[in-house]
């Protein structure tokens, strides 16, 4: 499918915000949210705002299959969580050159985790 995979990362390259949506880890519903994200290549980085405080991070634990929906391109990926410490400042960093290290810092309260997703 590499038209499909082509329009998403079309999408993707023109937007800094998707929504993902989890299966909540009580609740058992989907619950979707708007999100910035990092693709590099075919791999979608994901800093959750509080660190593993994040609700879907902690739903994205116990139900790691979970859905992009870039402006209309909408995929299944499996999240990867990175709990390792230079990793996870690796994807701040990528965050920061993207989104700038200032708003990085203002919006995002707990760099411990991040997840990574590998496209289609």
């Amino acid at each position: 499918m590499p038209a499909r995979n082509d329009a998403l990362k079309d999408r993707l390259s023109r937007y800094r915000e998707i929504q993902i949506s989890v299966t909540g880890r009580n609740s058992g519903r989907t619950i979707s949210i708007p999100v910035w994200f990092v693709l590099e290549g075919d791999q979608l980085y994901l800093l959750p705002v509080q660190g593993s405080d994040t609700q879907w991070y902690k739903n994205i634990l116990k139900s790691p299959s979970f859905q992009i929906d870039a402006h209309g391109a909408v995929v299944k990926l499996q999240a990867v969580p990175i709990t390792d410490a230079t990793e996870v400042s690796s994807v701040v960093k990528k965050f920061g050159d993207k989104y700038g290290a200032n708003d990085v810092k203002k919006y995002y309260t707990k760099f411990d985790v991040a997840v990574l997703a590998q496209l289609p």
